[in-house]
């Protein structure tokens, strides 16, 4: 091993083979294994948590706009921070939606109607009053 790094909840190690003609140079990660998260979806099922799927969410929402993979990948950071800190099996989709949702808000105004449209199923009409209350403040 090379160096070592720990960020928050991830270790970053570079390392380095030992075979005399290689010395390829490599970095792994090394992520804590949270306890299961399960989410309640609106029909009732329940689903594992997945950080994945929350970024793939925010990417889709956030496509061609000026928000960085370091900017979503700090978003799904604090969510799983505080969705794990509250010690539940279980956290209803409505808590994870609602956190992004405030989260894309502050980040980008777009990627959060592009967001709530798909979350929320809205339609022409619900889109315009949530541009007006955007606009009026």
């Amino acid at each position: 091993m090379v160096d070592s790094r720990d960020d928050e909840n991830v270790v970053r190690r570079r390392r380095e083979c030992l075979d005399p003609r290689c010395k390829h140079r490599f970095t792994t990660y090394e992520r804590m294994e949270a306890p299961r998260l399960f989410v309640v979806k609106k029909d009732g099922r329940r689903e594992q948590y997945s950080r994945e799927k929350v970024l793939n969410g925010l990417r889709r929402a956030c496509e061609k706009r000026p928000v960085s993979e370091s900017q979503l990948e700090a978003v799904a950071s604090d969510l799983e921070r505080e969705l794990f800190s509250r010690g539940e099996s279980e956290v209803p989709v409505v808590t994870i939606g609602e956190k992004l949702m405030e989260a894309l808000k502050a980040l980008d105004k777009v990627a959060y109607i592009r967001f709530a449209s798909v979350y929320r199923s809205f339609d022409v009409e619900n889109i315009q009053e949530e541009l007006a209350t955007l606009l009026a403040k």
